[in-house]
């Protein structure tokens, strides 16, 4: 809801030249991103010195550039009515400047600057994005990992892609691993063997050359789960300070990481109609495409509910979980959720968490689910597993059950 007038920001600002007409609409769009009154007036202020410093210099509109905000940027302030005499302006001030200036040339007032020709794709490359999200159905942060991941091989492959076989697949694949850890050797392995797929579909190299690509040695879920105690659990979910709009978000962030073992994309791209209040479910948008509907708990949905309804921003999105300060926009990656549970873990004391990423607290649901008995399925159900491989990966913890099945350890057997 707004909670002041353009009108009162622009009590008392000195004129603002050439540009006085647009003031009152950029105004309006910087409380409609959310921007508290005081920080508004700081941008106005700077709009209209840039108004009156191109009266100054008699430079149009329509022939406002890149060249001139430079010029503005480094010019020893003289102009009327500013209260910057002799001082070149900040580079913050300059930011506000060239806030204004986007919002003249999303008016069409100001011309965009042309743009840099983009650098041309790698033949092999054609096409391999649009049939990862078309095809694959593979998230938009995986489908740039992948590209990055085959484009520090293709030097190597070579354009001519009906020429790749199966030494030359081993002998670029070796090279790039050599001296790596083997969980960073198989970021590797996984796009090129889906980029050596993608070419076979197309026919444009020879069918199942991934099956060239070496494995790399290591055990299959030879580890143990990173996971925190059910009583760190919540030490990190009451860390967060319920008398602010952050602290709101937080924790219904976090109870859904905790509660239902969500992934960090599932809250960046939870949405609103997601939410069936009617029914107490919640629909789940996880890998490949694939749609869940999960119940929702009461403590969750109540953290959730609180959250919706006390605090969170006015926006045009239908996004749920958005950003505390302005702009006013949705949570940009999953890195930002990490973040999120990163600071609760500070926040609770937390000091030598086994990871601190959102996974941590998936990772502990399941292991809180399994040591209060419920079965593997339904714990698959819960996490979205493809294959109930992974989540007997969580059964390792239960000390208590493998004690029962373990057997004893033969002594005084002759070598």
């Amino acid at each position: 809801m707004k909670s002041y007038d353009p009108d009162d920001v622009l009590r008392g600002l000195a004129p603002g030249g050439r540009v006085q007409p647009y003031i009152h609409g950029f105004i309006e769009r910087l409380m409609e991103a959310g921007y508290a009154f005081l920080t508004t007036l700081e941008y106005a202020r700077a709009a209209g010195h840039l108004g009156r410093w191109l009266d100054e210099c008699d430079v149009e509109l329509g022939q406002l550039a890149d060249r001139h905000l430079e010029e503005f940027g480094s010019h020893l302030c003289a102009c009327p009515g500013s209260t910057r005499t002799g001082r070149a302006p900040s580079h913050r001030y300059v930011q506000r400047v060239r806030r204004f200036v986007d919002h003249l040339r999303r008016l069409g007032i100001v011309s965009s600057p042309p743009r840099a020709p983009e650098p041309g794709i790698p033949t092999p490359l054609v096409g391999f994005r649009e049939w990862l999200l078309q095809h694959r159905g593979l998230a938009e942060q995986t489908v740039v990992r992948y590209e990055r991941m085959v484009s520090r091989m293709l030097p190597d492959l070579g354009d001519e892609t009906d020429d790749y076989d199966t030494a030359l697949v081993r002998c670029v694949v070796l090279d790039s691993v050599r001296g790596c850890s083997p969980a960073y050797a198989k970021t590797f392995i996984t796009p090129l063997r889906v980029f050596l797929r993608f070419l076979a579909t197309e026919g444009r190299c020879r069918p199942y050359l991934e099956r060239a690509v070496p494995t790399i040695p290591q055990w299959t879920l030879a580890s143990l789960p990173r996971h925190l105690d059910a009583e760190d659990v919540e030490r990190v979910i009451d860390s967060c300070d319920l008398d602010k709009p952050h602290g709101v978000r937080d924790r219904a962030a976090l109870l859904l990481l905790a509660r239902l073992g969500l992934r960090a994309g599932d809250i960046v791209d939870m949405r609103l109609d997601d939410i069936d209040w009617s029914s107490g479910t919640l629909k789940v948008r996880g890998k490949g495409r694939r749609e869940t509907v999960l119940p929702l708990p009461q403590e969750p949905g109540d953290a959730l509910l609180r959250y919706l309804v006390s605090v969170r921003p006015e926006a045009t999105t239908d996004r749920v979980f958005l950003c505390a300060n302005a702009p006013i926009r949705p949570l940009a990656t999953s890195a930002t959720v990490s973040t999120i549970v990163r600071q609760a873990l500070r926040r609770a004391g937390i000091t030598d968490p086994p990871s601190r990423g959102a996974h941590l607290l998936r990772h502990s649901a399941a292991v809180s689910m399994l040591r209060s008995g419920v079965s593997v399925d339904t714990i698959s159900t819960v996490l979205r597993h493809r294959s109930a491989d992974m989540t007997a990966y969580y059964a390792k913890v239960d000390v208590a059950l493998l004690a029962r099945i373990a057997q004893p350890w033969p002594e005084g057997t002759p070598c």
